[in-house]
């Protein structure tokens, strides 16, 4: 079996349509998606945010 791996830059306001979109013209099989998860720190204290996803294809 071969294998393919994706790198999807995302943001905050965009990662679902960017996401959908992405999935939806795949041939393989997803057998994962992983997110880059950076921890930041603002006034209001720690946080997380997402950099991008790594999305792991099963190809035929």
């Amino acid at each position: 079996m071969n294998y393919k791996v994706h790198r999807l830059d995302v943001n905050k306001g965009n990662i679902q349509e960017k996401l959908e979109l992405f999935l939806n013209n795949l041939n393989g099989e997803v057998i994962s998606i992983l997110p880059n998860v950076r921890p930041t720190f603002q006034l209001m204290g720690a946080t997380a945010k997402i950099d991008f996803l790594l999305i792991i294809e099963r190809i035929k």
